[in-house]
């Protein structure tokens, strides 16, 4: 059995995403969306961690610090690598009457949504994408499976222009 490389329009080829393979990356300020969003949720957990650490460990009469350090350590490297690696693996496309999102690295979706499909279109924004100048589309479509595509990470003025040409394309296929 021998290793094909992967073709050149493989949208999860190495740096596919950022090479132009017809997806454009998502704003690099969503990395800093994410890693302020991961703060705040590995820090709660290295704390709880920490208590954990100093209330039972006396009690067990093992190493003191060792899950505290441990925690501290899966938190930090949380921050600072998951995020870049998620946004290098976001990409989207858009045309041809068409939304193209392809995300993921273990767990991989490229998700093509016809506009024919498409029932209504939203533009979100969270307290920490509003830090930033960002926003995120949620198309809803027809059907069960999938109904609901959301891509993060756009500057607020692109997501609403997608939202428009979205907008116009199903008004021009049900006129």
């Amino acid at each position: 059995m021998t290793d094909t490389p992967a073709s050149p329009t493989d949208p999860f080829a190495h740096d596919a995403l950022n090479a132009g393979e017809g997806l454009h990356p998502v704003d690099p300020a969503y990395g800093h969306v994410l890693r302020i969003a991961t703060a705040l949720n590995m820090v709660p957990i290295a704390i709880g961690a920490s208590v954990v650490d100093y209330l039972v460990t006396p009690q067990i009469e093992g190493p003191y610090g060792l899950l505290t350090v441990a925690a501290w350590l899966f938190a930090i490297i949380a921050i600072i690598t998951f995020p870049s690696r998620r946004v290098a693996r976001w990409g989207y496309g858009i045309g041809e009457g068409q939304l193209r999102v392809a995300r993921g690295w273990l767990f991989r979706t490229d998700t093509i949504v016809p506009f024919v499909r498409v029932q209504h279109i939203d533009v979100g924004q969270g307290p920490i994408e509003r830090l930033f100048g960002l926003s995120h589309l949620v198309v809803h479509t027809s059907g069960t499976h999938n109904s609901t595509v959301t891509l993060p990470g756009l500057p607020s003025d692109l997501a609403a222009a997608m939202r428009e040409t979205i907008r116009r394309h199903i008004q021009t296929d049900f006129a």
